[in-house]
């Protein structure tokens, strides 16, 4: 599937609803986005922009078995495959953009309430926010670094993940992975290394 610029366009300021497994289905990792790009808001499937590390990520750390291609839209097996495991992915802004930087600080601040919202409502095990710079914005905390934060949000615990676009050049696969893997064996998702 591909689009041109002008498609692409089109899905500008559209939302993409939350996957998230059935109300009363356990939450274990809740994997949080800055907000949908265009390719994901056309393709109505979270981290779907080709090029976008998320899902070679999840499956070089083992959180996945199969591999997905989202840049055509997930199959109900590949949304399936990750909710069964108490997978859900969110955002911190709803709505749509080209860039990340085309929020303005007060959609990442009620944004940031939002997400908080949900994670008391469905109180997830660990929450894996994917971006540095858009949880400092997001929560006001500057000095915030990637890694486990040493504040939970209730009994969730708060890990701050590097972001999977290809527009962050300093991460590989394999870097993304290891830290996915982090969060995943903190929520259970995963066993220990060599188990």
């Amino acid at each position: 599937m591909g689009f041109t610029r002008a498609e692409l366009e089109t899905f500008r300021d559209i939302e993409v609803p939350d996957l998230l497994p059935e109300a009363g289905q356990p939450l274990r990792l809740l994997f949080v986005g800055i907000n949908p790009g265009l390719w994901t808001a056309a393709t109505q499937t979270h981290f779907a922009r080709p090029g976008n590390r998320f899902y070679p990520a999840l499956l070089r750390a083992g959180i996945l078995t199969e591999p997905v291609d989202p840049s055509a839209g997930m199959t109900a097996a590949d949304r399936d495959a990750l909710v069964r495991q108490g997978i859900g992915i969110t955002n911190v802004a709803a709505r749509a953009t080209a860039r990340a930087d085309e929020l303005t600080p007060e959609e990442l601040r009620l944004g940031g309430q939002r997400l908080r919202a949900l994670v008391a409502e469905r109180r997830p095990d660990v929450v894996a926010i994917a971006g540095v710079t858009a949880y400092r914005s997001a929560f006001g905390e500057r000095r915030a670094r990637v890694g486990e934060q040493p504040e939970g949000w209730g009994d969730s615990r708060v890990f701050v993940v590097p972001n999977p676009s290809g527009l962050n050049a300093h991460e590989s696969v394999d870097t993304l992975a290891a830290a996915y893997a982090e969060a995943a064996r903190a929520a259970g998702v995963i066993g220990a290394p060599g188990t």
